[in-house]
């Protein structure tokens, strides 16, 4: 008991790392970007405030692990910004997520694992809507903000369409909601259309 106890202290020194991994935007209201922690803390909380509305029955729980578990591999990877050409480095994801995960007792890091797979691929209703509750964030800090790094990036309105309609697997009147924001905010930003 006492090893798993030493393991799992180690797993949690260990992904203090996240809080010093930079994302490519900044928070509402804030001039500094935010890092990856603060991102999976605020999606875990959006989904447990949006689980009622999810178009199929999904366990809560499963949602708020994946989400706070999906973005740890950035501690080695860093994080991608999602509308880069590069972004899905699967790969190299799960290399850092085996890694990770193995720090843990074996059980434990096993079934972390796991659901880090779950969610990378989305097959289940946990993951389909953990994903586009992931997606969904940085669209309402966007239209909050600004559109902050959909500026700075030279993100079109066609390009963030296309990268969020996943959101529609949560709920179509979320996704139909989270267009008109996105058309009609980024119109008024300058976002281009395409």
């Amino acid at each position: 008991m006492t090893e798993d106890f030493q393991k799992i202290t180690h797993f949690i020194v260990e992904i203090e790392q996240l809080k010093n991994v930079d994302r490519k935007i900044k928070p509402v209201g804030v001039k500094r970007y935010e890092n990856s922690a603060e991102h999976s803390w605020q999606i875990a909380l959006l989904a447990l405030t949006l689980l009622p509305y999810a178009e199929q029955k999904t366990d809560a729980l499963t949602v708020v692990t994946m989400l706070l578990l999906h973005d740890i591999v950035e501690i080695d990877t860093g994080d991608k910004f999602a509308y880069d050409a590069n972004h899905d480095d699967y790969e190299n994801e799960l290399a850092a997520a085996q890694r990770i995960f193995a720090i843990l007792p074996k059980q434990q890091g096993v079934a972390y694992l796991d659901l880090w797979t779950e969610f990378e691929h989305a097959n289940t209703p946990e993951a389909k809507f953990a994903k586009a509750i992931d997606r969904l964030m940085p669209v309402i800090q966007n239209i909050h903000n600004g559109c902050q790094s959909w500026l700075e990036h030279d993100v079109t309105i066609e390009q963030i369409l296309a990268k969020n309609s996943a959101i529609g697997g949560a709920n179509p009147i979320l996704w139909q909601w989270a267009k008109e924001q996105v058309i009609e905010k980024g119109t008024k930003a300058g976002v281009r259309l395409k």
